[in-house]
């Protein structure tokens, strides 16, 4: 882009933003459409990006008319240069931007998340856990970075329309960022090459964000869905029973509780279940971990993990709430 999102004259050749997400977006379609996978994958580009965020949010609203069931959304934007304005270059990760509290949450479920500490555990962020899982797994010469932001500070992208609609998103981005070639009439001034050039792309990084991409979108599409109506009680106990609803997929196995400490960012313990709609974990309690329900098919593929909500708390007769 030129230093107008509205320039239609000047010379804008936009080799990192975005033709660096486009070209990667065209290389795994037609890398996956030689396979089959249990859910459908829809390999997108979209105009008006910088006017409006217009294509995205034309499909995403379309989306959301037409009840589709969208497991998550992927955007690639930045995904060119392994070398920043900072002058570090790391062409060995990626970041990926997810949101905490939902952009469309209303003020009951606000009050609810708040009272329980459920920040950061939205579906996006189980999302990127599940990205940043795959990635270790499958392409281990790439580190997922996870940024706790909906994008970048104060910044946004083709992801932000999905979010509002209810759907989970993603960004995935370059490390370091050069801004003398982001929003930058092509020229040279005081020596300093400005403007989104091919030369700046590092096209085996590319391929590597493409890879990592790839392997998560194939995982995403093998796995069963994430287990729906995950509860727990709100009444006081050392245990923590949880509750689920069964997953509809006729190959499905049992499930796994996951549960971390809530300081850390990822799910670091599971315990498989079996296959099974309820489970307590003994002497465990809600209120030292944060815990979730994942399914698990046949084949072991495993979905993203759902985040447990409160039932809420029952009150004897004539007994009033306590404050």
């Amino acid at each position: 882009m030129c230093n107008s999102s509205t320039d239609a004259k000047c010379d804008a050749p936009g080799a990192n933003d975005d033709a660096s997400g486009t070209a990667a977006v065209l290389e795994m379609a037609r890398v996956m459409a030689n396979y089959k996978f249990e859910a459908t994958i829809v390999f997108m580009a979209v105009a008006g990006e910088e006017q409006g965020l217009l294509g995205a949010t034309h499909f995403a609203e379309t989306a959301k008319k037409n009840n589709m069931d969208i497991e998550a959304m992927f955007t690639n934007d930045i995904i060119g240069s392994s070398v920043g304005g900072n002058g570090v270059r790391d062409a060995r990760t990626v970041r990926v931007f997810s949101e905490g509290v939902p952009s469309n949450e209303t003020q009951a479920e606000a009050t609810t998340r708040r009272s329980v500490g459920g920040e950061n555990d939205s579906a996006s962020r189980q999302i990127a856990r599940f990205i940043k899982d795959t990635c270790e797994r499958y392409v281990p010469s790439m580190k997922v970075w996870m940024i706790y932001r909906r994008d970048r500070y104060g910044r946004g992208g083709d992801h932000i329309p999905f979010l509002e609609r209810g759907y989970a998103a993603v960004r995935f981005t370059e490390p370091n960022e050069n801004y003398q070639h982001q929003h930058q009439n092509v020229r040279i001034e005081k020596g300093i090459q400005y403007g989104d050039l091919p030369q700046f792309d590092d096209f085996n990084y590319i391929a590597n964000v493409a890879r990592v991409n790839a392997a998560a979108l194939a995982a995403l599409a093998s796995a069963p869905a994430r287990p729906k109506n995950v509860t727990f009680p709100t009444s006081l106990s050392d245990d923590t029973p949880i509750k689920w609803d069964a997953n509809k997929e006729p190959d499905i196995a049992g499930y796994e509780i996951v549960w971390r400490d809530t300081t850390a960012a990822s799910w670091t313990n599971s315990r498989s279940v079996g296959n099974v709609q309820n489970f307590t974990m003994k002497g465990m309690s809600k209120d030292n971990y944060f815990f979730g329900v994942r399914a698990v098919d046949k084949e072991g593929n495993r979905s993203p993990v759902s985040y447990p909500r409160p039932l809420p708390r029952t009150q004897p007769a004539n007994r009033p709430a306590p404050n």
